[in-house]
């Protein structure tokens, strides 16, 4: 029986699939702490227990998204923290620009790394 998390990537049609699979192996393979599971219905990826990065296909537009975690946030009086997201949409059809993915989880890890 396939996992759950890997019967996502599997349900994906190519070249979706493939992208996925590769941006999975790129997003682990830049540390072994970072881990992932299957959160909000989507493959979303761990560093030191803080959210990381996630994997997003809607509509044909694949997106790799990164976050920095409520918990390592300034906390101001009266204003509830909140995730921060950013993401960047990844053309399944052209090379994965693979030094952009790399640049920003290690700025995001070394976020989490500073408690920042």
């Amino acid at each position: 029986m396939i996992k759950t998390l890997e019967s996502y990537y599997l349900s994906k049609p190519e070249p979706y699939q493939s992208c996925l699979l590769a941006l999975r192996d790129i997003i682990l393979s830049v540390n072994p702490l970072i881990v992932y599971e299957r959160k909000f219905q989507i493959p979303f990826f761990t560093y030191k227990d803080k959210k990381l990065a996630y994997l997003w296909l809607d509509k044909k537009k694949l997106k790799l998204g990164f976050c920095l975690d409520k918990s390592l946030q300034e906390v101001t009086p009266g204003i509830k923290p909140k995730d921060q997201y950013e993401s960047m949409l990844i053309d399944p059809n052209e090379d994965i620009p693979i030094e952009i993915v790399l640049n920003k989880l290690n700025t995001y890890i070394k976020l989490i790394n500073n408690g920042q």
